[in-house]
């Protein structure tokens, strides 16, 4: 049996979306929830543009891999949080039914440069 992966590119998280960004003011708040919005229709979007016949799965692991202007130091869990809703996306397009741990293994995130086009590359791959 081969295996199945799914790769999808997404833009970088908007700072908003990051664990240690604060929004103490309401038009903060709905600027993040905006934010969230965008973010999960745009996984959601790449996913279901895959037209994967097999969905939905029972498990899948999701390797990210960031990839910014500048090759400053990152803090793993700040980009793991940033891209929760890109996991709330790949269950929206019916990937997989949770993103619960059971359900949606994920990997230590990894990071690059790319000075021309700064991104986020998930790579999905079908478990069972």
């Amino acid at each position: 049996m081969t295996e199945e992966v799914v790769w999808i590119a997404l833009p970088l998280p908007n700072k908003v979306l990051q664990p240690n960004e604060t929004v103490g003011s309401i038009g903060g708040r709905m600027m993040k929830a905006a934010a969230i919005r965008r973010y999960r229709r745009l996984a959601c979007e790449a996913v279901t543009e895959a037209l994967l016949d097999s969905m939905p799965w029972l498990q899948c692991r999701v390797e990210a891999k960031f990839y910014f202007k500048d090759s400053r130091r990152r803090d793993q869990d700040n980009a793991m949080g940033s891209i929760k809703a890109a996991y709330d996306g790949i269950v929206d397009a019916g990937l997989v039914h949770d993103d619960d741990y059971e359900r949606m293994k994920r990997g230590e995130p990894k990071f690059s440069v790319d000075k021309l086009f700064p991104r986020v590359e998930l790579t999905i791959s079908r478990l069972q």
